[in-house]
C-alpha cells in the first residue's frame, strides 16, 4: 500500500453560501491524498500499475470549476465520490478544500473542511 499526494491545486470558482461569493468567485486551495497499492508500478516501472495523478487533477479539476456548490464540504464530497466511481484500485482517499480570504468580518487566511473515505 503507497500514497499518492497532489497538494496545491489552486482554483478559481464560484461555490460559497452567499450570492456575492456566487456571482464574484473566490480562489480555491485542493490537497488529496490517496491509498492504493502500487506495487506493480513501482516494480515494473508501469504507469498502468498504479493510479495516474494527471487523471486525479483534471477529475478534482472539474468538480472546482464545474455547477456552483454552497458548501465546501459538499464540493469535497463530489470529488470523493467520483474518484470512487473512476480508479477502481482506490483504497482510501482524504480530500481538503481551502476557501481562501473567506468573507468574514475578521483577519483569517483560509478556511478549510476535509473528508476521507475508506473504500
Amino acid at each position: 500500500m503507497g500514497t499518492i499526494a497532489l497538494e496545491g491545486l489552486s482554483f478559481f470558482a464560484h461555490h460559497g453560501y452567499y450570492p456575492q461569493e456566487r456571482e464574484m468567485g473566490n480562489r480555491f486551495r485542493v490537497d488529496v491524498y490517496l491509498k492504493t497499492d502500487f506495487k506493480e508500478a513501482a516494480e515494473h516501472d508501469d504507469l498502468e500499475g498504479t493510479i495516474n495523478y494527471e487523471g486525479v487533477y483534471k477529475l478534482v479539476k472539474e468538480v472546482m470549476e464545474g455547477s456552483k456548490q454552497f458548501l465546501l464540504e459538499r464540493l469535497a464530497q463530489r470529488v470523493i465520490d467520483a474518484s470512487g466511481e473512476k480508479y477502481k484500485e482506490l483504497k482510501w482517499m482524504k480530500v481538503r478544500i481551502s476557501k481562501l480570504n473567506p468573507p468574514i468580518a475578521g483577519d483569517i487566511e483560509r478556511v478549510y473542511v476535509e473528508l476521507e473515505k475508506t473504500f
